[in-house]
């Protein structure tokens, strides 16, 4: 029993590792703040718990996914030689069979406890991330992350629309700035691995344009994102607190964006894009905690 148990562990890990724990962590950041901003202060924990569940088992049948269609490239990059399909740990059927199923319960989780169109959408960001980015674009355009990184921002329409069964201005604002956050966030680990995209032929911004046109563009998409989180104090119920907060954040992820864009050795960029990288979620996660500590204490609104 004890050596069933042994043997039993790392294949459950396995299985778990190809939903990209880590990924899904900043996703669920997203969608319980924005949960209380739509509900104007918490909303129910069986709410919370059912959409934080519904949600991380969506994201993580398409990850799972994800990694099925890319267990080539994966295999030729040394950043993701360690995933479980290209060690062998899982087998691409089972992958298939298991991503599929982790989708389908997420569905049918999220239509009987939380509502249709929460489930829906789950749906569409699966579709979209597994047919728009992972098939198509990936392979084939510098604007891969760009577009395909709608799927990514999609939780805050599902954490809106969990407690409001709708989507309103403010949910497409919050939609916005993860969705314009992606593209800088990603360029920045692409810039320290651009050996890795390059030996897989992936046509990664840094790999085709190089790194100083990408760093320019990061400037712009960190402006963009700085832009809209400011418009969003001016939709949404928010206070002071959020507006510091977002001012703050703003300036040093656009500060980062300019002092990446004037380094000109190659080695001091790459340690300079992957503390921008960090920095990046730390971003994010800040912002959209101060979006719920600041509708829970109502400072300034």
């Amino acid at each position: 029993m004890a050596l069933t148990a042994v043997s039993v562990r790392p294949r459950a890990l396995a299985f778990v590792a190809l939903t990209k724990p880590r990924i899904i962590e900043l996703l669920l950041v997203t969608t319980v703040p924005t949960m209380v901003l739509a509900q104007g202060g918490l909303p129910s924990l069986s709410l919370v718990v059912a959409t934080v569940i519904g949600g991380t088992l969506a994201a993580g049948g398409a990850n799972a996914y994800n990694m099925y269609l890319d267990r080539d490239i994966d295999a030729l990059m040394k950043r993701t030689a360690n995933r479980p399909l290209v060690t062998g740990e899982v087998t691409p059927a089972e992958a298939l069979v298991f991503a599929t199923a982790v989708e389908a319960v997420a569905f049918v989780w999220l239509w009987v406890l939380v509502n249709p169109l929460s489930a829906w959408l789950a749906l569409a960001a699966c579709a979209f991330y597994v047919g728009v980015y992972t098939i198509w674009l990936k392979r084939t355009s510098t604007q891969n992350i760009v577009i395909g990184g709608a799927a990514g921002a999609v939780p805050a329409l599902i954490g809106w629309s969990s407690v409001t069964n709708s989507v309103s201005l403010a949910a497409v604002l919050l939609f916005g700035v993860i969705f314009f956050w992606t593209p800088p966030h990603f360029w920045a680990l692409a810039i320290k691995y651009e050996d890795d995209y390059s030996a897989a032929s992936v046509p990664m911004m840094p790999v085709v344009e190089g790194h100083r046109s990408t760093a320019r563009q990061m400037v712009v998409y960190s402006v963009i994102v700085w832009a809209i989180t400011l418009a969003l104090w001016l939709v949404a119920p928010l206070g002071w607190l959020y507006l510091v907060v977002a001012m703050v954040l703003g300036l040093l992820f656009t500060g980062g964006a300019v002092q990446l864009a004037r380094e000109t050795d190659p080695e001091a960029q790459a340690r300079r894009s992957i503390r921008y990288f960090s920095f990046s979620i730390t971003h994010l996660t800040v912002l959209f905690l101060a979006v719920a500590v600041d509708q829970l204490v109502g400072w300034g609104t």
